[in-house]
């Protein structure tokens, strides 16, 4: 049913609620709240009507923790020791030399030890395009890390990469552990001990898909590693979390350079160069965020395979830790079913969402093509995403980094309407007015009521309203659009849940 229906001309309800005195406001919703007692309640409404469910934990300073590499050329087993350092599947791993492109942190914890651990692309001595890159990600991880876990394939023995690799460690002056990885048994030990002549010290044989001997080495490294990270800068008290998404090849891993103002993630003409979401602390606008830039999210993730399926699943975990996500539309191509498909994914999220429209300096080349497309694009914009209206707008060139710095005001926007908090006596003054102006239909010769309503929780706003029916889905959109209109909830998705209630039998 279109929520025209509700329209019912001019309500004035802004003045209206202007105008009312907050003793009256507050006795009002007190004398609702009240009526309630008339009907049947269960335990989850008493616990809600007797305090709301506020958002997340407190910020809190931590100290920078200490961080492990991982380095070693593609395809010795990098991967999954990382997992079975986690005890999760959390890094992609694929028989394919090379699938982990970027360096990649994760939180791992060791005998009650929080330290980081970063994954890396192979390391190749004469790599080229994007091996190159590859390589220079481990250089840079090796230089940021407190200890070094530099991996071998002990079957295939030490390899003229391998003593290139050798030489880049012993140059760091890193505590560094030579790590034999594939003993899966006691008979291939002897493979792990011929590793001893790369002159990094004792060999440690482990086999990463079995967990053989993983213990032992983390024992081993616990002891090397500091408490606190001698290089690793402060781990900021909370700031805010960003998630990157977008279809492969939107400019998504060239936004997050940008921002950081550095190489940080490999970029490249290739589609779906990124695999692995990536976490970076960048200063924007005098403050300090957490991006996490994520791979680009596929059309049918049941057809995908390996490494793909796997950074999708985990794109949607990311989405999951972060608070604000920032869908990057590519303006010179049409808005997509894809696209639609991962702002939904925001929206089922209930995370707070920022569109930005990126490679917006090509929409003003002179090129006809180039103006048509201006023409279109805003048509889009009406028709596609008139359900995200409400998300802040941003254009921008990720290359350039063009309007960059509006990308700030965008996100705290979203982010403190985010947490915005309407009270009680004020929401209650916006139903009962709401509903004078704009009934709601008689439904079989019923029409159900709002006895009282309440914000349950914040991020995202979300509100509870008990009914004694079921409102149509029209009138529950009308009132979110009104509330939406009356008080800013920009930048965010508002939820409204219903619960019907009978009333009590005498």
């Amino acid at each position: 049913m279109a929520d025209e229906e509700y329209e019912g001309g001019e309500d004035r309800l802004a003045e209206k609620l202007d105008a009312m005195d907050e003793e009256l406001v507050e006795s009002r919703a007190a004398t609702l709240r009240a009526g309630l007692e008339d009907y049947e309640l269960d335990d989850e409404d008493a616990e809600l009507l007797a305090g709301l469910v506020g958002g997340e934990d407190g910020i809190e300073i931590l100290p920078a923790l200490p961080v492990v590499a991982i380095v070693g050329r593609p395809n010795v087993g990098k991967s999954a020791l990382v997992n079975r350092i986690l005890g999760r599947r959390e890094a992609v791993v694929e028989d394919t030399p090379g699938v982990t492109r970027d360096r990649v942190t994760y939180k791992a914890e060791w005998m009650d030890r929080r330290f980081t651990l970063v994954d890396t692309g192979g390391w190749e001595p004469d790599a080229k395009g994007i091996d190159r890159s590859v390589a220079a990600q481990a250089e840079v991880a090796i230089d940021l890390s407190d200890v070094v876990l530099f991996v071998v394939d002990a079957m295939v023995g030490a390899t003229s990469t391998d003593e290139h690799v050798v030489r880049l460690l012993r140059k760091s002056g890193k505590p560094v552990f030579l790590v034999a990885n594939k003993i899966d048994d006691a008979r291939q030990e002897p493979e792990a001990a011929a590793l001893w002549n790369l002159g990094l010290g004792e060999p440690y044989p482990v086999s990463a898909i079995h967990g053989r001997g993983v213990a032992d080495l983390l024992d081993a490294i616990m002891e090397k590693l500091p408490e606190v990270s001698a290089v690793a800068k402060q781990e900021i008290g909370g700031p805010r979390r960003v998630a990157i998404l977008g279809r492969p090849n939107v400019g998504k891993s060239s936004l997050l350079n940008k921002a950081a103002g550095e190489e940080r993630v490999v970029v490249n003409d290739l589609a779906g160069t990124t695999r692995d979401p990536v976490d970076e602390i960048v200063e924007l606008g005098g403050k300090m965020w957490r991006f996490v830039d994520t791979a680009g999210i596929r059309r049918r993730v049941h057809l995908q395979q390996g490494a793909d399926f796997y950074a999708s699943l985990r794109t949607s975990a990311a989405l999951e830790k972060a608070e604000v996500a920032v869908v990057v539309l590519d303006v010179s191509q049409p808005i997509s079913v894809q696209d639609l498909n991962i702002i939904d994914l925001v929206l089922e999220s209930g995370r707070a969402l920022v569109l930005a429209f990126n490679k917006w300096d090509r929409l003003f080349d002179d090129d006809m093509e180039n103006q048509d497309r201006r023409r279109y694009l805003e048509r889009e914009i009406e028709q596609d995403l008139a359900h995200v209206a409400w998300a802040p707008r941003v254009n921008i060139s990720a290359k350039t980094g063009r309007h960059l710095d509006k990308l700030v005001p965008a996100l705290e926007t979203a982010l403190e309407n985010w947490d915005r908090r309407i009270p009680t006596g004020k929401f209650n003054a916006f139903l009962t007015e709401l509903v004078a102006a704009h009934p709601h239909p008689l439904r079989g010769g019923k029409q159900p009521r709002i006895l009282f309503g309440t914000q349950a929780s914040t991020r995202p706003p979300t509100f509870v309203l008990f009914t004694t029916g079921f409102l149509d889905p029209g009138y529950r959109r009308f009132i979110q659009r009104r509330l939406r209109e009356l008080y800013d909830f920009e930048g965010t998705p508002i939820v409204i849940n219903m619960r019907v209630r009978e009333r009590r039998q005498r």
